[in-house]
């Protein structure tokens, strides 16, 4: 403000003075009225007070102003707003009478990793509005006023509690009822419009979900990559936006069942029984912010039954024994992994898990039992793979004899090598089928430790958090593709699995380029595995090492004489058997590949 600006303020301040001591008239004394009885506010709302302290403006005009936005809603259009808490043994939820809605959703379990309280909704940060159309439009709910009351009852043989929200309106009402089991992170919640249908332009209300997701996880970079929306129509498809960090949205068209914003560890979701008949929806990261992970949007309509319609709301952990309980495939917001594996983790890793929790507390110990378990179960394939590879390493002295006969002609010495395997009873496969039958459950892994709920923030030898990368100690500088930190069960994974890969070549007859692959392998995980969660690289490096003992174990009871001697004695049954169509049909289909490349040379 400049000088001039100063002087011409304080002349009319003057002026404005002058006229109130000396011209104006005294206004006449108003009657004397009871105070209106009100119940005290634990936290007013700003809004409350810039309506209340219009004192300068005639009540007429405020009630007219009021009566020209809301309509008869206007009735609840004045108040104060006051805080109500509903909770169980698992969330503590909190309302505001102003609008009848969620304020703060707190999980009691958990803390962020900065070990704050963990809340999934916070009214600085997300808001839910219910809007109603009425004839001039849309009428926010969030701007009426309630009048609160609490119970207890039973739902379904189970103690809950109850908040009933009512914005009286003349002969009218709207009501707002939350419903909360004694345990559990589902809440109920139902809208009801008694006697306001005339009111109402259509049977639908509007809801506007918008929620900046806060940082909870230390890893900021793997959070945003596991944050996205999912939603599940009334079809039976589950989708989602992305995975990635692009900005995204999607008009859907078909009723949906639910829509959740899913965050790596935990979810929050909006459910109907009903189905919302459309919904917009979208999601955007602000990649310079260190404490948003992702903000989301979700414009749905509630189909109204009658005068009322109801939703279910999720804020709980993204785990898998609970969340297939809430929806029909709500358990998909836990990535189990793609279909060949994922039966693996929802059926036998899943179920193991927890089996160990209730007899052990240490998260370091389950994972290595789980190791155990699983390598005893496959053990008959370790061992036939094994056996295998011996016959393939005991009849090499032949392949070599086929080799120099026939190295110049790749056709006649695949031939003759076939025609080999026949007579001696072995398969070139034999070794490497049962290995790809365990794959299932190493890939299985993959999926099961980066997003299991269970390991977040325990402790493991010097990891303090197994579901984050283990920090052994940090680099002064980034190296490309590895990043600035070195993970120590990732460099004993690493180790593991190329002393595993030159004790294994020391049994096979690979050669060249396929015998060094097997070293090349485990440096390029290295790289890869480096940021994953510790539990991972934890669970390779035990399972290798596990393996290793093993083959050393089988190797002593496995005689290379007694296979050969085996080996003979089958050579010697297959003299004058015949061959199989599937031998005969095999050795035309590579002549007449042969044939053909001989053509066209």
């Amino acid at each position: 403000m400049d000088k001039n600006q100063a002087t011409g303020l304080l002349l009319f301040a003057a002026v404005i003075l002058v006229y109130s001591l000396f011209f104006a008239s005294s206004p006449e004394p108003l009657p004397e009225q009871a105070p209106p009885v009100q119940t005290e506010a634990v936290q007013t709302i700003p809004e409350t007070e810039s309506i209340d302290s219009t004192e300068s403006e005639p009540d007429s005009v405020q009630n007219e102003q009021l009566r020209q936005k809301f309509g008869v809603f206007a009735d609840a259009a004045e108040g104060s707003a006051q805080e109500v808490t509903l909770e169980n043994q698992d969330i503590q939820v909190v309302f505001s009478t102003k609008g009848g809605e969620l304020k703060t959703v707190e999980l009691k379990e958990y803390k962020t990793w900065a070990m704050e309280p963990l809340r999934l909704l916070e009214e600085e940060f997300s808001t839910i509005s219910y809007q109603i159309p009425v004839q001039n439009g849309l009428i926010d709910i969030n701007e009426l006023y309630f009048e609160v009351s609490q119970k207890e009852l039973t739902v379904d043989e189970v103690p809950a509690k109850q908040v009933v929200f009512t914005a009286q309106l003349g002969s009218g009402a709207v009501i707002r009822t939350y419903t909360l089991q004694e345990s559990g992170y589902l809440l109920d919640h139902q809208i009801q419009f008694q006697n306001l249908s005339n009111q109402l332009s259509n049977q639908q209300v509007s809801i506007l979900w918008e929620g900046d997701l806060r940082r909870l996880e230390e890893d900021l970079k793997e959070s945003r990559l596991k944050t996205y929306m999912n939603y599940y129509t009334a079809d039976g498809d589950y989708d989602y936006l992305t995975t990635g960090n692009s900005e995204d949205e999607v008009q859907v068209s078909t009723p949906l069942h639910w829509v959740a914003f899913k965050q790596r560890f935990f979810t929050s979701s909006i459910i109907s029984d009903q189905f919302f008949p459309t919904a917009s929806l979208s999601q955007s990261t602000d990649e310079t912010s260190d404490s948003i992970e992702k903000s989301m949007s979700a414009s749905l309509v509630l189909g109204l039954a009658g005068d009322s319609g109801s939703v279910q709301y999720y804020f709980g952990p993204n785990n898998y024994n609970i969340l297939r309980k809430i929806a029909p495939d709500f358990d998909k917001n836990v990535d189990m992994g793609y279909f060949f594996v994922s039966w693996v983790n929802k059926y036998i890793i899943v179920n193991l898990f927890h089996f160990l929790e209730d007899y052990f507390s240490n998260y370091g110990v389950i994972i290595i039992l789980i190791v155990f378990i699983i390598k005893l179960f496959l053990l008959p394939l370790t061992y036939k793979s094994y056996i295998g590879m011996a016959k393939m390493r005991v009849i090499k002295p032949e392949i070599d004899e086929l080799k120099e006969k026939y190295g110049d002609d790749a056709t006649k010495m695949q031939q003759e090598q076939m025609k080999l395997f026949g007579q001696l009873g072995v398969s070139p496969i034999s070794g490497c089928l049962p290995m790809v039958l365990q794959m299932p459950f190493l890939l299985a892994m993959f999926f099961f430790f980066p997003n299991s709920i269970e390991l977040r923030q325990e402790s493991f030898l010097w990891a303090h958090d197994l579901s984050t990368y283990d920090t052994f100690f940090k680099l002064p500088f980034t190296i490309p593709f590895y990043g600035s930190h070195v993970s120590m069960f990732t460099l004993l994974m690493t180790v593991s699995q190329i002393a595993y890969t030159h004790f294994n070549n020391q049994l096979t007859t690979a050669q060249g380029p396929m015998k060094n692959i097997g070293y090349i392998m485990p440096v390029v995980f290295m790289f890869v595995l480096n940021s994953f969660p510790a539990a991972l690289s934890f669970y390779y490096f035990v399972s290798n090492m596990v393996t290793f003992g093993q083959q050393y174990l089988i190797k002593q009871f496995v005689d290379d004489e007694k296979i050969r001697a085996k080996v003979e004695e089958t050579k010697l049954k297959n003299v004058n058997k015949k061959k199989s169509k599937f031998q005969v049909k095999l050795e035309e289909a590579m002549k007449s590949a042969d044939s053909k490349k001989k053509k066209k040379q």
